[in-house]
């Protein structure tokens, strides 16, 4: 049975790991700004 919990786990895992390789990346706010407009369309 896969639950929210496991779900929502699995996404802060996932987050922490983008976090993570996010800090050696001195590109990472334009990255962000991409994601945004993406969002947009």
């Amino acid at each position: 049975m896969y639950t929210i919990e496991m779900a929502y786990a699995r996404m802060r895992e996932l987050q922490d790991l983008a976090n993570r390789s996010r800090a050696h990346q001195p590109t990472a706010a334009s990255k962000r700004a991409e994601k945004k407009h993406a969002k947009k369309r």
